[in-house]
């Protein structure tokens, strides 16, 4: 399956950034823990370079936590300060504002040295579609500040959020690349839901997840339906139709019902913490 999507208002999204760029201090930037890499906009470091930055691992409640601590460390290697967290429980949010701190050291000395006292720090948030950036800035907040959603491209305002005095937040929309170089990016993409569903066959998606999971996680799906995992994943999928009792009419499998049931349990969790990319 080819992976492509690119909504019209993010081409005017990624003109805004480039002139708010100019205006903020640092860049905070959200991506997903089950595909770090790939959960990134390969744009962000040119037009962030100058910024401090900040890397949070959302969602990293579902990844495979020994995954996340390889990740975690790739990333201060790069000269990003970096925090796991989790924007919907609130896990590791607190810990933000010193993590904000630390990244903008340099920021608030010099503007001590200058006799500027208390001047917030602007930050933007960046992050694709459904990586949880409006439910971050929530969760930040203390407030339901941006509208949020489960569709990816909901947010498509532009908000500054003051926090306190020492903050203030710009919120952007997610920005997604206008074409992916490399399909197995869009294919992960699509797995966790940053891609809009309704453009995705959803039964070539879930006959392209098992064969993933088959190579990182042999025997999960085996585990978690109670089926036998066969070479063909096609077969796979007809295990677990038949497994989770999937009919359309009679003894005739749903094989859509059954490719949905999967992509659900793994974007939910349910399948286990999983990550789909390793630090190379």
């Amino acid at each position: 399956m080819n992976y492509q999507w690119y909504p019209g208002h993010m081409t005017k999204a990624r003109r805004m950034m480039q002139e708010d760029i100019k205006l903020i201090d640092l860049v905070i930037e959200l991506v997903d823990a089950r595909a770090p890499m790939s959960s990134r906009n390969p744009d962000i470091d040119e037009l962030a370079r100058n910024k401090a930055r900040v890397v949070l691992l959302n969602k990293s409640d579902l990844a495979d936590p020994a995954q996340n601590s390889r990740w975690a460390a790739y990333f201060k290697e790069k000269g990003f300060h970096v925090l796991e967290i989790n924007a919907k429980t609130g896990m590791g949010v607190k810990s933000i504002g010193t993590l904000v701190q630390e990244a903008c050291r340099e920021k608030i000395e010099r503007d001590r040295r200058r006799g500027i006292k208390n001047r917030p720090i602007r930050a933007m948030v960046v992050g694709i579609p459904n990586v949880g950036k409006s439910t971050f800035i929530n969760a930040f907040a203390g407030k339901a500040c941006t509208k949020t959603g489960n569709k990816p491209g909901v947010t498509k305002g532009k908000q500054w959020i003051r926090l306190d005095k020492n903050l203030e937040l710009l919120d952007t929309p997610g920005i997604l690349w206008p074409k992916f170089d490399d399909q197995s990016v869009g294919m992960k993409l699509a797995f966790l839901g940053s891609i809009n569903d309704e453009i995705i066959v959803m039964q070539e998606l879930a006959l392209d997840l098992i064969e993933s999971l088959k190579k990182s996680y042999p025997g999960l799906l085996a585990k978690r339906y109670e089926i036998e995992e066969e070479a063909n994943r096609v077969q796979v999928l007809m295990n677990i139709a038949r497994a989770r009792r999937c009919f359309a009419k009679g003894e005739e499998l749903d094989y859509g019902r059954a490719a949905t049931l999967l992509i659900d349990d793994f974007r939910s969790g349910r399948l286990g913490r999983i990550t789909l990319e390793v630090v190379s």
